[in-house]
């Protein structure tokens, strides 16, 4: 019974659905007229509202790019700390991805060992106690040639040896931090860089 009430209703439907369509279609509909004429009123002349997409849809040329939350957390940490070094943030975050080391690290033993590069000696650009005895304070040209320095050493003498937390770091960088206090700093650092708010 059902089956037969399918076969009946459903050409009956569909013949509606088709006569309806064009019929209305055909039919000046008075109701739209008004409508626009609605949506028209106080434009100025020359422009016009569509109740549709026009038939020329405008397109807009240009290449979407990415950015690296990173380089942001840092920049505003760096911000936070009136640290010389944060119109350098992305210098950071790129040294530290092409020699393979945590984006926070450099900042994190810059903010331990000299404030962020805010009490560093003069000229030298070296915020990170880099090659700093005795005999003198290792200097650098600018700040992307320390970073650049800094950032391979600690891969060639820590990260390829296997020392890449600052605790295992600190193992070689300074030995004689009283209870592992140098780490400790340097990691809460870390921490604080990547849940800045």
């Amino acid at each position: 019974m059902l089956v037969a009430l399918f076969f009946l209703l459903t050409p009956i439907a569909i013949g509606t659905s088709l006569f309806t369509l064009f019929v209305l279609n055909n039919e000046p509909n008075a109701a739209s007229d008004v409508a626009i004429e609605t949506i028209n009123k106080g434009v100025p002349e020359g422009v016009s509202v569509y109740a549709s997409l026009p038939s020329k849809t405008p397109t807009v040329l240009g290449v979407a790019t990415s950015s690296d939350s990173r380089v942001r957390l840092l920049e505003r940490y760096m911000e936070k700390n009136s640290s010389p070094l944060a119109g350098y943030a992305d210098d950071v975050v790129e040294t530290s991805d092409k020699y393979g080391i945590d984006w926070r690290l450099l900042a994190a033993i810059a903010q331990k060992e000299s404030g962020l590069c805010r009490v560093i000696p003069d000229d030298s650009y070296n915020c990170w106690g880099w090659g700093v005895h005795s005999k003198g304070t290792l200097r650098f040209e600018n700040w992307e040639d320390a970073i650049t320095t800094v950032a391979r050493g600690l891969k060639e003498k820590y990260a390829d040896y296997g020392l890449v937390t600052p605790e295992e770091i600190m193992t070689k960088y300074i030995p004689h931090s009283p209870n592992g206090v140098w780490a400790v700093d340097v990691q809460a650092y870390m921490d604080d860089i990547a849940t800045l708010n």
